[in-house]
């Protein structure tokens, strides 16, 4: 169970949110196929996507990028257990700037944009993100429980693009094969209708055959995000792109955009400044507002509530 505290924006377009109803929930599937040779991560993130969307204002590209990001982080924390977490990071010298996205084993997800909006100097003439994101580094870092020290792997970024720079970081730091596939389909309105991914690893010892037949099977894979978009899960997805490999389902997990953040911790940073600082606040306008950068979510304090803070502090 997905449990959160931050303040969710509220979908005011009738027809997606009608859509969203009537679509197969968001959710994240595991299986095994290939006689077991093949692990597929399979993930409908339609819903949460568009939460993201609302709670961090974000326009047609930054939807497009960040939401590729959250899929991708989804993804990946299928790897971890319990209260493991995945944090994917992203540094790069184009206008995007970076990345900061924070996933949990239970399948929470919360993370921003370095630049939002992105500033372009002209208008994209394709989905081709390359340019926007430049030269820079990957990073994915495995944050485990009980464990003083991530686990941190980085390879530079060579595509410009997340899923693929994705695959290569699994490839040159973990050895390990993989395909990442992330799909978004948008209405003729400019809704995000369907949204959701693919992580297909090898296992050890998996057949040069097997990998051979992935990777044909690879050149063509049916659009995820319109198919979600009408309504097919992803387990008939797999079920159906897969057959071939008889697939069989190991898991199914709920997924959402969730951050732990609460207006009683913002209260407990604004308790922690300086006194020059808190100074400054009190002479400053009201109602002083604090923006979680991970989740978009805004508190409010009144001038008389934050006074009250600040004295109590100092009678401490």
């Amino acid at each position: 169970m997905i449990i959160t505290s931050m303040l969710k924006s509220p979908i005011l377009d009738k027809e997606l949110k009608e859509h969203l109803a009537a679509i197969t929930e968001d959710g994240r599937d595991i299986f095994l196929i290939a006689d077991d040779q093949i692990r597929v991560t399979a993930a409908n993130c339609t819903g949460l996507v568009n939460q993201m969307r609302v709670n961090h204002r974000t326009g047609l590209l930054e939807s497009y990028v960040l939401g590729q990001a959250y899929i991708a982080g989804i993804l990946l924390s299928s790897c971890v257990k319990g209260d493991d977490r995945i944090q994917l990071q992203i540094e790069c010298g184009g206008p995007i700037k970076g990345i900061s996205v924070e996933s949990w084993a239970c399948g929470a997800v919360r993370g921003y944009l370095m630049n939002n909006p992105i500033p372009l100097e002209k208008p994209l003439q394709s989905l081709d993100t390359s340019d926007l994101f430049g030269p820079g580094f990957l990073s994915v870092s495995k944050i485990l429980e009980g464990s003083k020290e991530p686990v941190t792997g980085t390879v530079m970024i060579n595509y410009g693009n997340i899923a693929k720079d994705l695959a290569l970081y699994f490839t040159e730091s973990e050895q390990t094969p993989t395909l990442i596939y992330i799909s978004l389909k948008y209405d003729e309105k400019g809704n995000i209708v369907g949204a959701g991914g693919l992580f297909i690893q090898a296992l050890p010892g998996c057949e040069d055959a097997v990998l051979d037949a992935l990777q044909e099977k690879a050149k063509a894979l049916p659009n995820l995000g319109l198919l979600l978009s009408r309504g097919e899960s992803t387990e008939e997805y797999v079920l159906s792109t897969f057959s071939e490999f008889a697939p069989r389902k190991l898991a199914h997990s709920s997924v959402g955009f969730s951050c732990p953040c609460t207006k009683e911790g913002f209260r407990n940073y604004l308790k922690a400044l300086p006194q020059k600082e808190k100074e400054e606040i009190l002479r400053g306008s009201f109602p002083l507002n604090l923006e979680c950068f991970n989740c978009g979510s805004t508190y409010s304090f009144e001038k008389s509530e934050v006074e009250t803070l600040f004295s109590q502090e100092e009678k401490k």
